[in-house]
Order: C-alpha cells, then sequence, then structure tokens
C-alpha cells in the first residue's frame, strides 16, 4: 500500500531518560560500586538506596515515555485516518479513471489539510504562550500577537499556491474547483442557487458579481481551521453581496419574505390527509 507523502517520523528517544543514565553512567565510571553487599558500611547503604532510587525513576520514566508515545501515535494514526477519508470523498466526485492518479491526488488533499493544521496549531500554541507571559504590557503584547498572525498568514498564502500548483498538475480546472468545493462544504453553489431562487429578477452583471464574491471567499475559506472558521468567511462575503443588493435597491427582507412564500405555497398540501 503506498504511504502518505506527508507523514513524517519522529526520534522516539525520551529527554527524561538522560539525566538518570548519565548519572548512573558518571557513577560507574568513577569507579563507585552499586552493589549493597557490606550491610556494616552506612554509606554503602546510602548509595545503594540511591542507585535504587535511580533506577525506579528510570523505569517509571520509561513507563511514563511508553504510554504518552501510545498516546501519541494513536491520536496521530486516528487524525491521519480521519483527514485521508476526508479527501477520499472529495477524489470520489472527480470522476479519475487512474487509480494511481486518484492516490496522488488524495495525498495531495489529505497533505493539504495536514499542513494547514500544522500552521494553525503551531500560530494558537505560540499566541496562547504569549499570553500566558507577564512580562508585556496590552499594546507589546497586541503587536507580537499580530506578528505572529502574519507570519501564520505568509506561510498559509504560500502554501495555498503550492497546494493549487500541485493540484493543476494532475487535474483539469474543473476538477480544481470540485476539490476547492468539497474543502469548503459547496457552500458556493448553494448560496448562488438560493440567491437566484430569492430574487429571480438578478441581472445577468449582478450574478456575475455574486458568483465573483462567493469565489473569493471560497479561496479564504479552503485554508481556515474549521468549519466555523470556513463559513464565517464565506459570511464576511454573503454580507458584502447584501450590500451590493440593497445599493441596487432591492429590498432584501421583502425579497425574503416572498421567497419563503413561493416555497410554502409549492410544498404539496398535506392538511387533508
Amino acid at each position: 500500500m503506498k504511504q502518505l507523502n506527508f507523514i513524517c517520523l519522529h526520534d522516539n528517544h525520551h529527554p527524561s531518560l538522560v539525566p538518570a543514565v548519565a548519572i548512573i553512567n558518571n557513577k560507574r565510571q568513577s569507579g563507585y560500586s552499586y552493589s549493597p553487599v557490606d550491610h556494616a558500611d552506612r554509606a554503602g547503604r546510602f548509595n545503594a538506596g540511591r542507585y535504587g532510587i535511580l533506577l525506579v525513576l528510570l523505569f517509571l520514566s520509561l513507563s511514563l515515555f511508553s504510554q504518552s508515545a501510545g498516546t501519541d501515535t494513536t491520536g496521530q494514526a486516528a487524525y491521519l485516518k480521519t483527514i485521508t477519508e476526508r479527501a477520499q470523498k472529495i477524489v470520489n466526485t472527480l470522476g479519475i479513471n487512474d487509480s494511481r492518479k486518484a492516490t496522488t491526488v488524495r495525498d495531495l488533499i489529505a497533505g493539504q489539510y495536514k499542513n494547514l493544521n500544522d500552521i494553525h496549531t503551531s500560530r494558537d500554541n505560540r499566541i496562547k504562550a504569549l499570553k500566558a507571559g507577564t512580562a508585556l504590557d496590552k499594546e507589546a503584547l497586541n503587536l507580537q500577537v499580530k506578528q505572529v498572525q502574519d507570519e501564520a498568514s505568509a506561510q498559509i498564502d504560500k502554501l495555498h499556491v503550492a497546494y493549487l500548483s500541485s493540484l493543476s498538475r494532475n487535474l483539469n480546472p474543473e476538477q480544481v474547483d470540485k476539490v476547492k468545493d468539497g474543502m469548503t462544504y459547496d457552500v458556493v453553489h448553494v448560496t448562488y442557487k438560493a440567491t437566484l431562487e430569492m430574487i429571480p429578477s438578478l441581472t445577468e452583471a449582478q450574478k456575475k458579481q455574486i458568483m465573483l464574491w462567493l469565489v473569493e471567499a471560497r479561496e479564504h475559506a479552503m485554508d481556515a481551521e474549521s468549519s466555523q472558521k470556513k463559513h464565517e468567511w464565506f459570511g464576511k462575503y454573503k454580507g458584502k453581496i447584501n450590500n451590493y443588493l440593497s445599493a441596487a435597491g432591492y429590498n432584501l427582507t421583502k425579497e425574503r419574505e416572498e421567497w419563503v412564500k413561493r416555497i410554502n405555497a409549492s410544498k404539496p398540501n398535506t392538511s387533508n390527509k
């Protein structure tokens, strides 16, 4: 089975083991004996006891590390499984007949999810650490937080371009758009369709502008870290669309009320059943 091209292997050594092992090795090199043979020797008993404590600490460290590593590995595997399945669902909509290409595209999409998550997580952890400190006043803290956010945004922008370039080498433009829609719950088309149904009198120029803004929102939303953040991006652009339509003379409240009436009128009458 082909491995995902974004999986990284990590060093399995645990830093907490180093001090205990180093202490034991240093003692041995100095010629100190840990064998508590002479029970009449108080110093021997003391150091033997200390050696026993070090061994206990060593085994505890090994045990804790083993448990931690197991949890991290399990969590990592579960996360990779989730984003791979999510990516596969998108690939299933693309009509790719070449299984090797389908796997490549799936790994690209899953890799993008992971890379975005890494950037967002690093950003959030850095900001959390800044806010946990007490050395900065409010103004200095805000400046540092903004710097972290700007750095993350720059990383995401570069990743966005590289990702689309990789997709374009394997997919046609229509398929790339489907990937974007898959990563953003197809909000572009759902919103566009609803807007046209609500206001049937929209001109072709108005329809084109609405679609342009929804597509622009999608470019931002596909890089967001959660469903909520993705919808927030569309919310911003829906506000822009509403302002645009209001300026064009549409009463959106009235248009919405009339739309609801049309929907209700189209429903089958079940009152006599």
